[in-house]
């Protein structure tokens, strides 16, 4: 090793991940809250396999702030199931991200942007409202596996997201892992996992699987996209647009 990077600090999330790759979830998440307390957040879609990183996250506190992006286009399943599980598991803050209304007026005012552009209408949905309510926070949890293919296969377990440090405590857990956790502690689960659903984002861009398929082969079915940018470098917002969440 060069002289000059002998002292040279170990950057945070490089330390934590090599501490807690092998951690369980909830030894993550308890980290976590211990080192970043109420500039920590926890980022949730009240999706198929939300309520296990709900419930772990309750284990540690209550009140970590729950980020929720309301697009306006979720499935009115996903909105009742996000009132039902925050009640059941006692959460106390969670926090309801809409898009900005001039973001709607002037992209989006037909609500079919979904149709032409889905890069766009996840930017000014997902993108643009949780990047604004992240700016008070310095970090975030997430609920991303490796077993869900694609970028994700090499999911760290803490890593830097531009001025964030991101949590990952499930990245190395397995379907089977999570089935276990629910059966455990009889959490209820999404009502369109039983339809055939088994990763649940906006109804226009959602479609039940085949068994043994994919699991996020539903999201965005028949085009090359994967992610909706949340978890990728962020978008700028639209020009001459401005406005509160």
């Amino acid at each position: 090793m060069p002289f000059d990077q002998l002292d040279r600090p170990v950057p945070l999330a490089a330390r934590l991940d090599a501490e807690l790759r092998a951690a369980h979830p909830r030894t993550v998440i308890e980290a976590a809250y211990k080192e970043f307390g109420p500039k920590l957040a926890l980022v949730s879609s009240f999706g198929a396999e939300s309520a296990v990183l709900l419930h772990l996250a309750s284990q540690v506190s209550k009140a970590i702030p729950v980020l929720f992006l309301d697009t306006g286009m979720l499935f009115g399943q996903t909105l009742d199931y996000r009132q039902q599980l925050a009640a059941r598991l006692g959460l106390t803050d969670v926090r309801d991200l809409r898009p900005r209304f001039a973001d709607i007026a002037v992209t989006d005012p037909k609500a079919d942007l979904w149709q032409t552009d889905t890069d766009a209408c996840c930017n000014i949905r997902k993108v643009i409202p949780l990047a604004k309510a992240l700016e008070g926070f310095d970090a975030w949890i997430t609920g991303r596996k490796r077993f869900h293919g694609g970028d994700r296969l090499r999911l760290s377990v803490v890593e830097e997201a531009q001025a964030h440090t991101k949590f990952n405590p499930l990245a190395n857990w397995t379907k089977e892992d999570l089935d276990s956790y629910i059966a455990e502690y009889d959490l209820p689960t999404h009502p369109l996992v039983a339809q055939g659903f088994p990763s649940i984002g906006c109804w226009p861009c959602t479609r039940p699987v085949e068994d043994g398929a994919d699991v996020r082969a539903g999201r965005w079915a028949g085009q090359d996209k994967t992610e909706c940018g949340i978890h990728v470098a962020r978008a700028p917002s639209p020009p001459n647009v401005g406005g509160d969440i």
